[in-house]
């Protein structure tokens, strides 16, 4: 009997937070469950931990070769049979009822994605504020190509939405030819849903809050390097090429392109900065002003900024 959803987690050295992950997609009430667990090549106990459980319960793969987080979850896609696919995490959960509500929802409205709030949970365990503002989500009601490369402008956007963990109807994907950029490591969960969009995907936006995001340790601003804003400025141009926008959408498109740009150029700034490279970084300043301007905070706190702006995947 074909599930209602497939839960496809992609998991590197996750030994100490894949048991979480797995209980609470397999507590969801309501619908028929699968849990697809693929091992990136893993350096710890990530493996034995996802076989122990039934195998009808938690169907794992372990790769070959590392892919990266894009990568493992589209060798999850391609093993999922429910109806619905839900990208999980190695490092974060979801509540009971997640799902349910928001299968429900999509299905009413006819819809092949849904999106919903996510609780933000501390290194030590503490519950912060919600990802998003109630009130913000429920005055979309539905979100378009427009609002999410809206919501995905660097120090523009007021809140970032490639944080937000949406769920696809897989007969949607599959015919759509739908998977994740394995070029990217930073960046790969914007790319998938954007294209989503622009093949005519509606998105409905379920308010309540179902996923638990876990903050990673360690400081982002370590890892957002210039290297990965260039690969996602490679991937939105492929993305133009490929995909129709409207007016809207393309308007906010070329506000995004002059953010990564100016992103690109600020990290390129502080690398020279850092490697005592003057000429280089006063050529950088010159070839773009804007650059410059970011630098009225200190570097780390700007970084940070920066980095806050990509969603990270797959605890790396």
């Amino acid at each position: 009997m074909q599930p209602d959803v497939s839960f496809v987690i992609a998991a590197y050295n996750a030994e100490a937070t894949l048991d979480r992950a797995i209980a609470s997609a397999i507590a969801q009430r309501d619908v028929s469950v699968e849990v697809v667990v693929v091992d990136d090549t893993s350096r710890d106990r990530t493996l034995e931990v996802a076989r122990s459980y039934p195998q009808d319960i938690v169907r794992v793969v372990a790769l070959p070769e590392n892919r990266g987080p894009g990568g493992a979850r589209n060798a999850g896609l391609e093993l999922a049979r429910g109806r619905w696919v839900a990208v999980l995490d190695s490092d974060d959960a979801v509540y009971p009822g997640r799902l349910s509500t928001m299968i429900a929802r999509a299905e009413k409205a006819g819809a092949e994605i849904a999106i919903d709030n996510l609780q933000v949970v501390r290194e030590d365990g503490v519950a912060e504020d919600t990802m998003f503002p109630a009130a913000y989500l429920e005055s979309l009601g539905e979100i378009s190509l427009a609002d999410y490369i809206s919501g995905n402008i660097v120090f523009e956007s007021r809140f970032n939405l490639g944080y937000l963990k949406p769920i696809f109807q897989r007969r949607f994907l599959n015919e759509n030819g739908l998977r994740y950029d394995e070029g990217l490591i930073i960046g790969e969960d914007y790319i998938l849903l954007a294209s989503a969009l622009a093949k005519g995907g509606r998105c409905v936006v379920e308010p309540t809050t179902g996923y638990v995001y876990h903050i990673r340790s360690g400081s982002i601003s370590r890892v957002l390097e210039l290297h990965h804003v260039e690969a996602m400025r490679k991937a939105d141009a492929i993305f133009a090429e490929t995909h129709a926008m409207d007016p809207e959408a393309a308007a906010a498109f070329a506000r995004r392109s002059r953010s990564l740009r100016r992103a690109a150029s600020f990290l390129s700034l502080v690398q020279h900065i850092k490697a005592r490279s003057p000429l280089k970084a006063i050529w950088t300043a010159l070839s773009d002003p804007a650059a410059v301007r970011h630098m009225s905070m200190p570097i780390a706190v700007r970084l940070r900024r920066v980095a806050a702006q990509f969603a990270v995947g797959a605890g790396r």
